[in-house]
């Protein structure tokens, strides 16, 4: 467009101002945290999923993680195959800055463990306060403790539908997808957090079959 534009990867930004920007064509990056929402609702339902139109090197932390999880996962140019096991495998996350495992998938990741195999532990590295969803995901069964910065996760065979709330954006995603997998109706309060986020997340849950619906007071 003609701007003057320094510092791209460094921590200093210098813009040096230009008389007028010329008109160009761009198309949006992909979203890789709801791409990654999707990835990891399909995990959580052992079912499957392909997503079309993505960025896989933007997703490298968390294509990673989701094979150690023993996910099974098909990369292409602009396309990601994913196929569950019967029953996720307990990991290990710490969240890191770009391109290290964004924190924005920390509460995500952090509902899909729920249910694994074995005892998976969380070190959130970046914001502060971002475990108030697991108090909700205990109320549906969970086993979470939190000590400090690290959020320990004892995998049970099932969760239960219950009523929560939604605190924030990320963590209000992760009660949809526990409700997703869990036995019974869960209710998901103060879902405008989620809608902030996530375009029409109902109707593309429901196109993957899922039993979804928002209340028509929203």
């Amino acid at each position: 467009m003609g701007a003057k534009v320094k510092g791209a990867g460094t921590n200093e930004i210098r813009i040096e101002g230009v008389k007028r920007l010329k008109d160009i064509s761009y198309n949006i990056m992909p979203d890789r945290i709801e791409a990654g929402t999707f990835l990891c609702l399909a995990a959580t339902t052992g079912g499957d999923i392909e997503l079309e139109s993505v960025k896989p090197e933007h997703l490298t932390p968390i294509i990673t993680k989701l094979e150690e999880t023993g996910c099974k996962l098909e990369i292409e140019k602009n396309e990601i195959k994913l196929l569950a096991p019967k029953k996720l495998k307990a990991i290990d996350i710490k969240t890191m800055p770009y391109p290290g495992f964004p924190t924005d998938m920390q509460s995500v990741f952090g509902a899909m463990l729920t249910t694994a195999k074995g005892t998976s532990i969380i070190v959130e590295n970046i914001f502060e306060n971002r475990y108030k969803y697991m108090q909700e995901l205990n109320k549906m069964g969970a086993k979470i403790t939190i000590e400090g910065k690290s959020a320990i996760i004892r995998g049970v065979k099932k969760i239960y539908g219950a009523t929560v709330k939604a605190t924030d954006l990320r963590g209000g995603v992760a009660l949809v997808l526990a409700g997703m997998s869990a036995k019974g109706i869960t209710v998901v309060e103060n879902i405008e957090y989620i809608l902030r986020g996530y375009e029409q997340l109902d109707k593309k849950i429901q196109s993957l079959g899922g039993n979804i619906e928002i209340s028509k007071s929203m």
